[in-house]
């Protein structure tokens, strides 16, 4: 490196030299060029005294015979037209020429195609690299394109997080190590290099990460984990160092990566999907900045995934993402929590009752929950109402659960007197059979895309565990609208068509994956679907590794399983046979029926219509 060094130099002193040596020369022909005028010029040369003569387009030079007093031998002057000079030499007027250049307009005239050639270029430059992901130049496809927020652009705290008070707890260790390092290491702990957040969607994965920014009040990089991986090769790896350096730049801090499945899928687990060098290598790099990261510097590395059974296990082992927290689907006291957040930014009436809101929506996410508080507001300022009232909160769930009124779907007298048993059927069948979810109202109001009616049930309490003769009434809830018809009509209709549908899958899912049917054994015939998300059955691609032989038992086994609930329903119905009938007319005068104006049926023993 030295010698090359210094063969450089000596090059920079060579042309340096040559180059003072031409100027020299340059100065020193200059200094014996004495310029004249063109009347002094033709004075010397009708004296005699001019020994040489070169003729240009606008100067003329030469040689004196003899030097001047300065000791100048040679001399230059510009041209005069010979008729001018001519004349001009009657009047012994000493006369030189000058030539008119615009030196400006000649450089104007080279530079201004070229830069607005230049800037024509750049401008579609950058407008094809931002369409294609860059950021205005291929020079910085490799920099990270995470979004910086300060501390005083969080603004979330852990105040507008609620009904996850075990994932808060979990969290809020992390805000203290931050805050306080010295006093939370006092016994040789140390903090977690990653923490990952699982859970379905909208329960507030995103939200948990500002928070723990907002609380610390430190830097909260977030970027999306498909936005490592573009169309160059290596660009992925490269954004991760780059996110990586930046983070250790401004530590303390906190790295947010949100859909980690993007970048962190298992490697070679997709054989036959086409080939993944380019994520598997973006994948190496982020598990190498894991592990030569330190904890210690206060970079903390937060993830948050709804697909955590198809990341790479060398992503998840300890060391990397030491800790995996769970932000699940609020139960009912954290339903309650959640909607004391976000009515704080609306007018409630006097009759709001949060708890019977709570009850009435199991399952409801958190984003589900400020969904339906919107939906709300957005009724009752549709009538013009000073605040929201309870019924505005119903029909928000109605049209979040059910769809769109669609009142001007006209139905024909015979469809709807089809409608208004089928969704009796369905609520007879949930009053009268134990264990069953409680009908909240039917309508005979389409709604949504295909729905001519709906039954709303909601369950009294949040369920975790469901028993064979729980899922059993269930399936004859299902059944209760097609039972129905074929009592009053004698015949069947399409409107069980996604009847059938929930109860053939509940059914398999009986059979194949709970064990519930003897014939077949207690063993798993398929894999559990992802539990964060709800894919239904029909969609999920099934991978069958059994006999054909069992394969059919399966099928016979479902069978059975669907037609006792079917007879179940129709005997159920059976007993009930008035009911049905005046339950029926009165919601075709009144469309809609809420839980206080159904029927009170006695529950039938489900022991002598056991399956």
């Amino acid at each position: 490196m030295m010698e090359k060094k210094t063969q450089f130099n000596t090059w920079y002193v060579f042309i340096a030299v040559l180059v003072i040596l031409l100027l020299q020369n340059m100065w020193a022909q200059y200094q014996q060029t004495e310029p004249i005028s063109y009347s002094e010029f033709e004075l010397l040369l009708k004296e005699g005294k001019v020994a040489e003569i070169e003729v240009g387009e606008q100067h003329i030079r030469g040689k004196l015979k003899s030097p001047t007093r300065d000791g100048r031998i040679n001399f230059v002057t510009t041209r005069v037209d010979p008729a001018l000079a001519n004349e001009l030499a009657k009047y012994e007027a000493k006369y030189t020429g000058v030539i008119e250049t615009n030196f400006l307009a000649n450089v104007l005239s080279w530079l201004l195609p070229i830069i607005v050639f230049f800037a024509i270029w750049l401008f579609l430059f950058r407008k094809i690299a931002e369409k294609q992901g860059g950021l205005g130049g291929f020079m910085t496809v490799g920099k990270s394109k995470a979004k910086v927020y300060m501390e005083k652009d969080t603004q979330v705290t852990f105040d507008d997080v609620a009904g996850v008070d075990e994932a808060k707890k979990e969290l809020e260790e992390v805000v203290a190590f931050l805050q306080r390092p010295e006093e939370y290491g006092r016994l040789g702990a140390r903090i977690p290099k990653g923490i990952l957040l699982v859970g379905p969607p909208g329960t507030g994965k995103t939200l948990f990460a500002r928070a723990v920014a907002g609380e610390a009040k430190v830097p909260f990089f977030s970027i999306n984990g498909s936005e490592f991986v573009e169309m160059f090769v290596g660009v992925g790896a490269a954004r991760v160092r780059d996110l990586f350096d930046q983070a250790r730049q401004k530590a303390p801090c906190i790295i947010f990566i949100d859909e980690l499945d993007a970048l962190g899928r298992a490697r070679g687990a997709f054989p036959m999907g086409g080939g993944h060098d380019e994520k598997e290598q973006t994948l190496n790099q982020l598990l190498a900045e894991l592990d030569g990261f330190d904890p210690g510097q206060g970079v903390v590395l937060l993830a948050a995934t709804n697909r955590p059974e198809i990341l790479d296990p060398a992503l998840l082992r300890p060391g990397r993402f030491d800790r995996h927290v769970l932000v699940e689907r609020p139960d009912r006291a954290g339903r309650i929590q959640i909607l004391n957040v976000h009515v704080k930014k609306i007018s409630l009436g006097k009759d709001m009752d949060l708890d019977v809101i709570a009850s009435i929506t199991p399952g409801f996410s958190g984003a589900d929950l400020a969904n339906l508080v919107n939906e709300a507001a957005v009724l009752a300022t549709r009538r013009n109402a000073a605040a929201v009232e309870m019924d505005d909160f119903n029909n928000a769930i109605e049209r979040i659960t059910a769809g769109l009124e669609k009142k001007n779907r006209l139905l024909n007298p015979h469809e709807r007197e089809v409608v208004a048993y089928h969704e009796v059927g369905h609520a007879l069948i949930a009053l009268a059979l134990p264990g069953a979810d409680t009908v909240h109202k039917i309508s005979i109001i389409p709604r949504g895309v295909g729905a001519l009616g709906y039954t709303i049930q909601r369950p009294t309490e949040d369920r975790y565990l469901m028993t064979r003769t729980e899922l059993e009434t269930k399936l004859a809830v299902l059944f209760g609208g097609r039972a129905a018809e074929l009592l009053e009509f004698n015949e069947l209709s399409t409107g069980a068509a996604d009847d059938l549908a929930k109860a053939t899958e509940l059914a398999r899912s009986m059979v194949t994956r709970y064990g519930m049917e003897e014939r077949v054994g207690q063993m798993t015939y398929e894999e559990q679907p992802n539990p964060f998300l709800d894919v239904p059955d029909r969609i999920r691609t099934r991978q069958r590794d059994y006999s054909e032989e069992t394969a059919r038992e399966i099928d016979c086994a479902v069978r059975e399983i669907l037609s006792a609930a079917f007879k179940r329903a129709t005997e159920t119905l059976t007993q009930h046979r008035a009911v049905l009938k005046e339950t029926a007319q009165r919601l075709l005068q009144k469309e809609t029926l809420t839980a206080d104006e159904l029927p009170v049926l006695k529950p039938t023993s489900s022991a002598n219509t056991a399956v």
